[in-house]
């Protein structure tokens, strides 16, 4: 199960050291309820290695408003407590989310 990702506790998460990967989503969005299994999936999957965290834009805002979130599902992925260049926006497949899961291990 992804972790659950606050304004309260993002800055602690991202800065804790390990990988980090934040999916922007809301209830409404038919694409994020479509990928939350696979995020969750991957969560449990990647646990030891990176955390994967899924943060509601409706019910917080600062954190998507820092990253200038625009249009959800948008994952943000963050290595060493820093954004990295990777970002997705829209539905994603499992083939491209390990690929990128890899891409971050690897920097």
């Amino acid at each position: 199960m992804a972790l659950t990702i606050t304004d309260a506790n993002a800055q602690e998460i991202i800065a804790s050291g390990k990988p980090v990967i934040i999916d922007f989503w809301a209830t409404w969005c038919g694409p994020c309820m479509a990928m939350s299994p696979l995020i969750d999936e991957l969560a449990k999957e990647y646990e030891d290695r990176v955390v994967i965290g899924k943060y509601n834009v409706d019910e917080e805002g600062d954190l998507s408003s820092e990253y200038r979130i625009m249009s959800i599902p948008t994952l943000l992925f963050f290595k060493d407590g820093k954004k990295t260049d990777i970002r997705l926006a829209g539905s994603q497949n499992r083939a491209t989310l390990e690929a990128k899961i890899q891409e971050l291990l690897d920097k």
